[in-house]
């Protein structure tokens, strides 16, 4: 392969990792790699410039602006990245050639946490708009509803200047990206592959009330324009935020000479595995503003401040074991347990070896010795197998044919690499079940704790979801025994579970965990069949007749109702007193009905969850994105590119005041 081949080979391999980590929020190579691939492409483009051209990636800032989250808004400041260096000589580089153009210049050395970019307006004071970087030069997404939710934005400053613009990064603490994976998986949805990507996801909600329950955090890194109040040096400006109850990345170093700020990155790096959050570097920044305006930027990076980026950290181990873990669906998750291992100051000694599939591709075994590594600095992962370390009676690792629970048959799912359990009432299967039955999406019965859960069922109180329904009967022992607490908790669990009976029929659906069957899913089929005994009898085609229900789908749920334990199950909640039946109107007649919506700018006097629910007390369904089968596109102020869409594709565009009408006419 040539010189010419190769650059145009690497730009579209950096394009399209480009998109997966900024823009579907989903990256398929670690941040190394990829910086890797970036390093390669300047290099050969330093070398041969007139191969060089305005579209390459090393030209370009971030991702592309979005929509999901809000309206697009012109940036007033570029919200530009930062040059990586890699090396000790990169960084001592970069301090003497300041040096060279500065007069005694000083350096800040800072963490650089591994999350989204966001910068804050502030009018008099007063929070007025929040933006995401977007493509980092022109535009942005207005994310100021699911700002407000986070705890460390603050919506009014102790002082009132004219106007403040800072930028900082939303991240999510570890303990708290732990907790929504951990709901991720009782939920049966894919978990997160790190805390950069859930907070990328998390913060370009439409529903801010999602934003909330997972718990963004921010730090604020830089202050970008002022009127009213002006600060000579960075520091300065950070003492001024702190005063504001803004919080800033404070465990900062002052410096002057390269070994000074060299040192600081290597203090950085032995205290980040002591940190509650995830770091990929160390940022040297100048911390005089009249420095940085003298330098200025490229179109690219500013000429300022560069960031240190840590090389990942692989270490060796001996595989001891492989666990095998039973999920709610019966899947079945191997787990590598290895001799501990310090990794980014953490010590570490498991690892998920994810599927039979993947541990083929290691040609994994027990005694091998593995090379871990963390990706994304949090999570552990085995790289590979060194191969000639390999003991003498080594065998390669497969995963039974019986269930390591309770030892029934399993069996690979069709065109899947997941392994399951065949028996329904395995018990490690149940207590998952019995999670997902009461939960928030499901019977949403409040109280009802996995602690709990656990403990009726290893006492035997539980062995299927009917038996939550019969907890009553056994009231005054459960108190003798304590298993929810004295007399007021273990009536207030059974008064909610009585409660859950009057629940709509589309929120028991979701509680049984059908494959394929969500709660959206659970909503459009109720509201369909109208009840469990429509449901039960429903054909193939009858279901995929509820939009949005597939084949495989469909096939789940007959596959569901035709075991004669689910049926009797069903039996047993009916006589439970639960309710079968969908208690929504029948959307069929209303005016509505079959009409597909989207939504987008500032309407004058709803805002979009208040337009959404209107347009479905009439029947319709709403979604995030315009598309040939869109009806209609309820357009606002500032509706930007939704708007254009829906213009060139023929769809009807309507005010708030066209939307009412219509409703009001029939």
């Amino acid at each position: 392969m040539d010189i010419k081949e190769r650059i145009s080979e690497l730009r579209k391999q950096i394009e399209y990792h480009s998109n997966r980590y900024y823009n579907e929020d989903n990256p398929e190579i670690s941040d190394y790699e990829f910086d890797q691939l970036m390093q390669e492409l300047k290099k050969l483009e330093q070398e041969n410039p007139e191969l060089l051209s305005k579209d390459s990636p090393t030209q370009k800032v971030g991702g592309t602006a979005k929509r999901k989250a809000g309206v697009l808004v012109r940036h007033n400041v570029p919200m530009l990245s930062l040059q990586d260096v890699f090396s000790k000589e990169d960084v001592f580089k970069f301090v003497e050639e300041m040096r060279e153009q500065l007069e005694d210049p000083e350096f800040v050395v800072e963490y650089k946490i591994d999350g989204l970019s966001m910068s804050l307006r502030y009018e008099n004071g007063e929070l007025k708009l929040a933006e995401t970087r977007g493509d980092g030069i022109n535009f942005g997404e207005d994310v100021t509803e699911n700002a407000k939710v986070i705890g460390d934005v603050k919506r009014k400053l102790k002082d009132t200047p004219e106007y403040l613009e800072v930028r900082g990064e939303v991240y999510m603490k570890n303990e708290d990206f732990a907790a929504v994976n951990e709901r991720q998986e009782l939920a049966g949805r894919k978990p997160f592959a790190n805390p950069r990507n859930c907070a990328a996801g998390t913060l370009r909600q439409l529903d801010a009330s999602i934003t909330r329950e997972r718990k963004l955090s921010m730090f604020v890194f830089n202050i970008q324009q002022t009127r009213g109040i002006t600060f000579e040096t960075h520091t300065q400006g950070y003492e001024y935020l702190k005063k504001q109850g803004i919080p800033v990345i404070d465990d900062y170093r002052i410096c002057k000479t390269g070994e000074e700020v060299w040192n600081a990155i290597e203090a950085i790096s032995e205290n980040r595995g002591n940190l509650s959050y995830d770091i990929d570097g160390a940022v040297v920044k100048l911390n005089r503003y009249s420095d940085r305006e003298r330098l200025g930027a490229t179109s690219k990076v500013p000429r300022w401040a560069v960031a240190y980026k840590y090389p990942p950290e692989e270490k060796e181990s001996v595989l001891k074991e492989i666990e095998l873990s039973v999920g709610r669906t019966g899947r079945i998750t191997p787990t590598a347990v290895f001799e501990p291992v310090r990794l980014c100051g953490t010590s570490v000694s498991r690892a998920t070896l994810h599927n039979q599939d993947f541990m083929d591709e290691l040609d994994i075994g027990i005694g091998d010795t593995v090379v871990v590594y963390k990706s994304g600095e949090i999570i552990p992962k085995i790289k590979e197998v060194r191969k000639e370390k390999r003991p003498a009676d080594w065998e390669k690792f497969r995963i039974p044919e019986i269930c390591p629970v309770c030892k029934e048959k399993t069996v690979r799912d069709k065109d899947t690499a997941d392994i399951k359990c065949t028996n329904e009432n395995c018990p490690a299967q149940l207590e998952r079940h019995i999670i997902n039955f009461v939960g928030r999406d499901a019977m949403d019965i409040k109280g009802f704790g996995t602690v709990y859960i656990e403990e009726l069922i290893k006492k035997g109180y539980i062995s299927s979801v009917a038996d939550i329904y019969r907890l009553k009967d056994h009231r005054d022992a459960l108190i003798e025994e304590g298993i929810i607490g004295k007399e007021k908790n273990t009536d207030k669990l059974l008064e909610a579970i009585e409660k859950s009976k009057e629940n709509d029929a589309y929120q028991l659906l979701t509680g049984l965990g059908i494959s394929n069957v969500g709660k959206a899913a659970a909503k459009a089929i109720m509201r369909k069949m109208r009840s469990f005994d429509v449901l039960m009898q429903a054909s193939s085609d009858e279901l995929q007749e509820v939009e949005d229900i597939g084949a495989v789908s469909a096939d789940c749920i007959l596959r569901f109702f035709e075991k004669e334990e689910n049926k009797k199950l069903m039996e047993q909640l009916k006589q439970e007193g639960l309710n079968m039946e969908c208690l929504e109107e029948d959307r069929g007649d209303l005016i509505f009905s079959g009409l597909t919506f989207v939504i987008t700018g500032t309407l004058p006097n709803m805002d979009r969850k208040e337009a959404a629910a209107y347009i479905e007390q009439f029947g319709g369904k709403v979604t995030g994105s315009v598309s040939k089968k869109t009806n209609y596109l309820l357009a606002g102020e500032n509706a930007g590119s939704k708007l254009k869409k829906a213009q060139d594709l023929g769809i009807s565009i309507i005010s708030e005041e066209e939307l009412l009408h219509m409703t009001k006419e029939k």
